[in-house]
């Protein structure tokens, strides 16, 4: 695995890449970081290069400040551009999911592909209620996540929570779901107890061509919850359009004249 870092406009994102083929990008949510996907990257790169990013004050980037989900979107997408990246799938989870729509209105010349996982965004709650369904939706996932859980919150730090929670639950992605033009897949745990499962299906009634998919028995943490079925439903999502060459929903036939 290579390991890299973007700096743009006096901010550091961290990237790790592995494996060959098209690009699956890979955005980490609030209080996370690069190692929460560790076990959907066997089944990513089999057949595709996947970059794996630790946000601006998280994981490896941990030592700065944390940056809004918008700020967050625009080093995303500047990074995108000067990579060269195109037909990308961008795979975002909670808070990264909120980034990664922000990033696919921004660049959808390189954005083929969304995929959401418990993504906010259209979350409505005040703070202290988010908090305080903390310690239901830790106890609806793996147990055995919760030490990487609590572990990467410590090294992101109280303030950078604080900043970051209080930024994307006043941030609402309502008015540019319409302008999505990636094809997109929402995946929900059932037992999401942080972003609620009716959030998703707002998303998914609001993004032209949306299709939605629950996981059983799963809760917020869904890529680790059930990595198996994840993994599947992202391939499969991925294969289709291989398969069958479909354009985006928003594309219209053109005609010879």
């Amino acid at each position: 695995m290579v390991r890299t870092v973007f700096q743009y406009a006096g901010a550091r994102l961290h990237v790790r890449v592995t494996g060959r083929g098209r690009p699956i990008v890979l955005i980490h949510g609030l209080s996370g970081s690069s190692r929460w996907w560790r076990r959907n990257l066997s089944a990513l790169t089999r057949e595709h290069q996947v970059f794996v990013l630790d946000l601006t004050g998280y994981g490896s980037a941990r030592r700065q400040r944390a940056l809004g989900v918008r700020a967050s979107a625009r080093i995303v997408a500047e990074w995108l551009r000067q990579s060269a990246l195109t037909e990308v799938t961008l795979i975002g989870h909670s808070m990264g999911g909120h980034i990664a729509i922000h990033v696919a209105a921004l660049a959808p010349q390189r954005v083929d592909t969304l995929i959401l996982a418990g993504a906010s965004g259209l979350l409505k709650v005040p703070l202290y209620r988010s908090v305080l369904n903390l310690p239901r939706a830790l106890v609806s996932g793996r147990k055995r996540f919760l030490p990487q859980v609590f572990g990467d919150a410590l090294r992101a730090g109280p303030l950078n929570l604080l900043r970051s929670g209080r930024d994307l639950l006043k941030d609402s992605v309502q008015d540019i779901l319409p302008e999505i033009q990636a094809r997109t897949l929402i995946i929900w745990g059932e037992r999401d107890a942080l972003v609620p499962l009716p959030v998703g299906q707002m998303l998914a009634g609001a993004i032209r061509g949306a299709r939605l998919e629950v996981i059983p028995r799963a809760g917020h943490i869904v890529m680790v919850d059930d990595a198996e079925r994840f993994n599947t439903l992202v391939l499969d999502f991925i294969g289709e359009a291989a398969r069958s060459g479909a354009e985006h929903p928003t594309s219209q036939p053109t005609g010879t004249g």
